[in-house]
């Protein structure tokens, strides 16, 4: 199947760096990401090389009514060649369609052994706040595997998103850009890190929606751990004044500063 739809995790798939079994997972339906998600890690993982992952695969697509699924599929954001692969098993789409980033496409029995629900993004009340809540999380988060913290990044709350997002294992902080329940502003924040890898500054740079948001791209622009070709990818994005303060900054490589340098000169040129 042609690749179309593009995710973080679903680049991971089709790339071969997920192991197997996270793709057991996925093929289970339990990291229940976007719905629109799902489905393509579905379509992609009934052709597994693993024969346990595409029965799993097939499994779960066949516990989805297909009057469901064909509502779903009439919504405008299902890319086309998603609708081939159902079409050539004879579900078409129909209705009005659906929203596709509905997660609730799966039954709640399809959530194999995890009963954890979602953490909220806010404390509860009562609850241990600053230092002391941080702590706890960080313990947690240490006991897990990598299985675990996955599913974490996918369906943690907010505090659980941003030490995962610094996690040294790449398919985890790259789980944490496919979680549903992440804001513009923490990909904003996670764009200034200079503490997170180039693959999660490259993934966030790279990702149309995101890359619409001036302050995701000033911050990858001037964060010195982006990408060079990310960067000077878009410079001629940003203000004049920005442009500017790229040119003299210290941290930045110099290729860059150089783009931003004749920027500023062509700006000036003009002007006369």
């Amino acid at each position: 199947m042609d690749a179309l739809y593009q995710t973080p995790l679903l680049d991971c798939v089709r790339r071969g760096e997920v192991a197997t079994d996270i793709r057991l997972l996925a093929a289970q339906g339990i990291l229940a990401p976007r719905a629109l998600e799902q489905l393509a890690l579905l379509a992609w993982l009934v052709h597994d090389t693993d024969p346990a992952i595409r029965v799993a695969a097939e499994t779960t697509l066949g516990r989805i009514p297909p009057s469901v699924l064909a509502r779903f599929l009439a919504n405008q954001d299902v890319p086309d060649d998603l609708r081939e692969f159902f079409a050539r098993r004879g579900i078409v789409p129909e209705g009005s369609g659906t929203d596709a980033s509905e997660p609730e496409l799966f039954a709640a029995e399809d959530q194999g052994d995890d009963d954890e629900k979602p953490a909220p993004d806010e404390p509860a009340k009562g609850a241990p706040d600053g230092d002391e809540r941080r702590l706890s999380t960080v313990q947690r988060l240490s006991g897990m595997t990598i299985t675990q913290r996955v599913k974490a990044a996918m369906r943690g709350n907010r505090e659980d998103r941003a030490l995962l997002i610094r996690d040294p294992n790449k398919l985890v902080s790259i789980a944490v850009l496919a979680s549903p329940r992440l804001t513009e502003q923490e990909v904003e924040n996670y764009a200034r890190m200079a503490s997170i890898s180039e693959d999660v500054l490259r993934v966030i740079g790279t990702t149309r929606a995101w890359a619409k948001n001036y302050a995701v791209v000033r911050a990858l622009t001037f964060n010195p751990k982006t990408p060079i070709a990310i960067s000077m990818g878009m410079v001629n994005r940003l203000i004049e004044k920005d442009v500017k303060a790229l040119a003299s900054d210290r941290n930045i490589a110099e290729p860059v500063k150089l783009l931003a340098r004749k920027m500023m000169h062509a700006g000036e040129s003009r002007k006369r």
